[in-house]
């Protein structure tokens, strides 16, 4: 497939084939028999370098445990340009590091008025970076390929305005291919509600997946399964009575009980503990997230 495709772009464009990719943009690609593996450390030593925090001492974790920011309005501001200029950088290497993707989805709610608060906050993920500048993530040819999904979120997180934070993540096997952290649209009445809502974002992303995958001439055999660690919100999806628990939720969030009727989305139990996507909703111990890491296959 991919021969016929560069034979294909060679006959409509003027392109030389350079070999196997090394270098795209800040990526590093290294390629071997049976495994691939995709990096940013040149990007994270430039960033690192950017900001002076090349020599400074590292961190196990990219966010305190329980450490919750908000907005400083009393608080010495920090330089916007800069704050800004970091966390934009941040942004971009959560492409290959979920595991900085939760501090970076809070970080970046306060880009009009950072505190010093806040940016020390960021810098706190530089030291992170700083003593895993090599890792990356790891992909190893395998016979499964089914399109797995974990969904979490963090009830009422926000203290502004107490949005949830809704959290996906997908698999191809054992290989992670997806994963977003954002806050809610939406004020969540109850953690029930926070979960099926992040159920609805993750099955949307579950549906893309799925076409791609047929672009690919993937063919599905069977529903995708997403892991979410509320039954109540599992409920849901399958119940479609109108009560009062769930009459007020938005329309756009009943998408999921559409999918789960057509049987293209089945969701599943999972522990709150074995909840890979749990990592992405909240600041966790360095135990958990080492144990995120090494599922996910993020690794130097």
């Amino acid at each position: 497939m991919v021969e016929d495709f560069k034979l294909a772009m060679m006959k409509k464009f003027e392109m030389s084939d350079l070999g196997l990719m090394r270098y795209f943009l800040g990526f590093q690609v290294k390629q071997s028999s049976g495994e691939i593996f995709i990096s940013q450390e040149k990007y994270v030593e430039d960033l690192l370098k950017k900001f002076q925090m090349l020599s400074c001492k590292p961190v196990p974790t990219p966010m305190a445990l329980n450490e919750k920011l908000q907005q400083e309005d009393d608080s010495e501001m920090a330089d916007e340009k800069l704050y800004r200029s970091l966390v934009g950088s941040l942004i971009y290497l959560t492409n290959t590091r979920p595991d900085i993707v939760q501090p970076v989805s809070v970080l970046s709610r306060f880009m009009s008025k950072p505190s010093k608060v806040h940016y020390a906050a960021a810098k706190r993920v530089l030291r992170f970076l700083q003593g895993t500048m090599k890792h990356g993530l790891r992909y190893v040819k395998e016979l499964n390929n089914d399109l797995v999904g974990f969904t979490d979120s963090d009830w009422a997180g926000s203290l502004e305005d107490r949005r949830s934070t809704s959290a996906y993540l997908f698999c191809l096997g054992s290989k992670v291919i997806s994963w977003s952290s954002r806050k809610q649209n939406t004020v969540a009445l109850s953690s029930a509600e926070a979960e099926y809502s992040a159920t609805t974002s993750a099955a949307c992303e579950a549906v893309w997946l799925r076409r791609i995958m047929v672009d690919l001439q993937q063919k599905h055999t069977c529903s995708t399964t997403i892991f979410c660690d509320n039954m109540s919100a599992i409920a849901m999806t399958k119940n479609p009575v109108f009560h009062a628990r769930s009459k007020h939720i938005e329309l756009r969030h009943h998408f999921i009980r559409d999918l789960v009727n057509k049987r293209e989305i089945h969701l599943e139990f999972i522990g709150t503990n074995e909840q890979p996507a749990d990592v992405l909703t909240k600041p966790v111990s360095l135990e958990k997230l080492e144990k995120f890491k090494d599922k996910m296959k993020i690794t130097n």
